[in-house]
């Protein structure tokens, strides 16, 4: 895997959303293959602390921008290799309170990109999509072929990426892959803000000897994968020489699912290590939150076969290493 991956030295990689928590580790990685790396961030959610390490880098540039904006995406594209799209407003709930600007980040911002690649006749274009998209399907574990109807408006505007990827393949010949994130976690996910993301948020109470709150009875399950399964995910896609992997869509996961009761516990676990009054923090419950699907849990079959993606981090071991990262730079 890291001789194919090798093929990316030289190669010029634009990454939309490049200050952000998945795109800066896509950013760091490339360059560490040798590649060039332009971001395209116009930090609403991203952070310039995400670069500092890579700031410095003579292969990489930062143009500070927005998608929204076609010309600011052309200049971004214009050159490139590859695209890695991964700029988007994520989160349920902030879509619910504001369905416009979900909806022109995620749609049209998304479509100005696929015109930038089309224009720059880009050898591939691979981007974000969402486990978000099996909506109110209930079969487990989630299948690629088969979704239900969408239960938000960023569910929506995540299915809409999908369909316009297969337009722009069949019409204009651009190469797409999707990749339906799972409950991705890691290094540089921001813990602040409305709108964090579970694992960070809890991590940050507890540091903070705080009484973290689950949403619900603490049943509901989520298929938690680790940054760096991510990554090799992107990196797969944008190197794979098999034609038959290529306008696809793979959920990108570990094909396990852990509800957030057995989540916090882990995460209790591993904090106490570094300050063992972290055990003893009582953990309270609150109603379910507006959107949520019960339960979710990704068949990686169709990744494995096509993309020969392997995942390497488990939960227990996905969590150690984000609670270390945390403790050490929080």
């Amino acid at each position: 895997m890291r001789q194919q991956f090798e093929k990316l030295e030289g190669k010029r990689v634009l990454v939309t959303g490049g200050a952000g928590f998945i795109g800066s580790n896509l950013s760091e990685t490339l360059l560490k293959l040798g590649a060039k790396v332009t971001c395209l961030d116009n930090f609403a959610t991203g952070h310039k602390r995400n670069l500092d390490e890579i700031k410095a880098n003579p292969n990489f540039n930062l143009i500070e921008g927005d998608i929204r904006d076609l010309s600011t995406c052309q200049k971004a594209a214009a050159g490139q290799d590859y695209i890695l799209h991964q700029a988007a407003l994520g989160s349920v709930p902030r879509s619910i309170n504001d369905p416009i600007t979900s909806n022109d980040v995620n749609i049209s911002g998304f479509l100005n990109m696929l015109v930038a690649a089309r224009d720059a006749e880009v050898i591939r274009f691979v981007y974000a999509a969402s486990s978000s998209t099996y909506g109110d399907s209930e079969s487990l574990p989630k299948v690629e072929d088969k979704i239900g109807k969408p239960l938000s408006p960023y569910a929506i505007t995540k299915y809409v990426n999908e369909l316009y990827a297969d337009i722009f393949q069949k019409n204009y010949g651009l190469d797409t892959i999707g990749l339906r994130y799972f409950n991705v976690f890691g290094r540089k996910q921001d813990p602040n803000g409305a709108y964090a993301a579970v694992i960070p948020k809890f991590v940050i109470q507890l540091m903070k000897h705080e009484s973290p709150v689950i949403n619900g009875d603490g049943t509901y399950s989520r298929d938690f994968t680790y940054i760096d399964n991510v990554v090799q995910m992107n990196l797969l896609a944008i190197t794979t020489e098999n034609e038959s992997a290529l306008n696809q869509v793979y959920n990108t996961a570990v094909g396990d699912r852990t509800n957030l009761v057995q989540l916090t516990s882990l995460l209790k676990e591993n904090l106490a290590k570094y300050d063992s009054e972290i055990a003893n923090i009582e953990v309270k419950h609150g109603p379910n939150r507006v959107g949520d699907i019960p339960h979710s849990l990704a068949s990686i079959e169709k990744a494995k076969t096509l993309l020969g993606y392997d995942p390497h981090y488990k939960i227990d071991r996905g969590v150690k290493e984000a609670v270390k990262w945390y403790w050490n730079n929080l």
